[in-house]
């Protein structure tokens, strides 16, 4: 449920100049740790999206499936992303890096299940697994940013 306020928020990046390039910083490592494990973007850009939607956040709910529109993605798949598990739309590999994401997203629900990193494990070798972790430790963190700060999606 949304809250409506004319409480105006932080800018972090003006206010916190520092701490958000060592954002930016983060989020550019894990991009090259993606690109250097040969992780496909548009599977990056559906964990992006499932973490995004788990948390609730609109502005980079947004972002992502533009982005991900533009990367060729489907507006089946997109549409679907949020009950992936009952679709046949996924690969066994995109499955994989959902429920890591989720674990990874939800981990306060239990930790990130064996069964859950064994399924990734099949499927990813150690590079391509801890470039998925820190994918969906940095879209977490920019959902808390964003909901938190109230970002806007465009219009």
């Amino acid at each position: 449920m949304s809250e409506s306020t004319s409480l105006s928020r932080v800018a972090l990046k003006k206010t916190t100049p520092d701490v958000s390039a060592a954002m930016g910083s983060l989020h550019s490592a894990a991009v090259s740790a993606a690109q250097e494990a040969e992780l496909e973007p548009e599977l990056l850009e559906l964990v992006r999206i499932r973490a995004s939607q788990i948390n609730g956040c609109a502005f980079c709910i947004d972002m992502h499936t533009r982005d991900a529109r533009a990367r060729g993605e489907t507006e089946q798949r997109v549409y679907a992303l949020n009950a992936w598990r009952e679709t046949p739309f996924f690969t066994e590999r995109e499955r994989a890096a959902l429920a890591l994401t989720e674990a990874v997203t939800l981990v306060h629900d239990g930790r990130v299940p064996d069964a859950v990193y064994a399924e990734a494990a099949e499927v990813f070798d150690e590079k391509q697994i801890a470039a998925l972790i820190w994918s969906a430790t940095v879209i977490n963190a920019y959902n808390r940013i964003a909901i938190a700060t109230r970002m806007v999606p465009k219009s």
